[in-house]
């Protein structure tokens, strides 16, 4: 793998951060344990549980909203995109650009991905197949729940900032623990809670600037819902963004390397 040269003002810029880090959550020591990383068939077996057929083509079909209307514009259609936490890949799927990368531990990641889309079956805190500053856009959906801890959050947003161009985009979809106090936690996968303000402290310790935060954005879950959730539902509420602030549950951050 071909590094990239980094100047001693980067240097110094990453060990002050790292610094806080230590001081914050205690000195590192390493990736997280292996013991902290979910067993690739327990995974599996709990997702392919967890929806029904109805439940999947509602997200496919959800996905391919959000990821033209919401998404795309941080990627350029040239460009290199990194998916993390792909699961069923109803996202990566649905972008358009030159190279797609899809980063799962779930087996069956590899089988819902499209032709062209690449998978990564690694940790998300190491990413070290991809060169640094190789990647435009670094885009997650309802994945940072499923994290062990926060130094794991850590490490995977340093990852992201590595292998992201300047000025490339993290884009982070995912619940708001302050208005899911209960419902969060319905999950038995969910470990670890963020509001869209503990999250943008997050990002910018591990150096992005955090451009746009929307804190009530998309209601919580599909699963369950009532009625089928449309395309054209999904369309029509983007598009009403009076309607957000009450029925939004999840939060979307964007971020930028700095």
């Amino acid at each position: 793998m071909i590094e990239t040269p980094v100047d001693e003002h980067t240097k110094s810029s990453a060990l002050v951060r790292r610094r806080v880090i230590e001081l914050a959550f205690g000195a590192s020591k390493g990736y997280v344990s292996k013991s902290n990383e979910p067993d690739p068939s327990e995974l599996t077996s709990l997702y392919r549980h967890r929806f029904t057929e109805r439940d999947l083509e509602t997200k496919r079909e959800m996905w391919q909203v959000l990821a033209k209307r919401v998404f795309q514009q941080y990627l350029p259609p040239a460009g290199t995109v990194v998916d993390l936490g792909a699961g069923n890949c109803e996202l990566v799927n649905s972008l358009v650009a030159a190279r797609r990368v899809a980063v799962d531990l779930n087996p069956d990641t590899i089988e819902c991905a499209e032709a062209g889309v690449e998978v990564l079956l690694t940790p998300s805190e190491d990413l070290s197949s991809l060169d640094n500053e190789s990647v435009d856009a670094v885009f997650t959906s309802n994945f940072f729940e499923h994290l062990p801890n926060k130094n794991a959050l850590l490490r995977t947003l340093e990852e992201a900032h590595r292998i992201l161009r300047p000025g490339g985009r993290i884009v982070v979809l995912m619940p708001n623990i302050r208005y899911l106090p209960g419902r969060y936690w319905d999950y038995f996968d969910h470990h670890l809670p963020l509001t869209h303000l503990s999250l943008s402290e997050g990002l910018e310790l591990a150096g992005f600037e955090v451009q746009r935060v929307v804190p009530r954005f998309l209601p919580y879950t599909v699963k369950d819902s009532p009625f089928r959730v449309s395309a054209f539902m999904v369309r029509a509420y983007l598009a009403m963004p009076i309607v957000w602030p009450m029925l939004g549950r999840q939060m979307l951050v964007v971020g930028a390397r700095r």
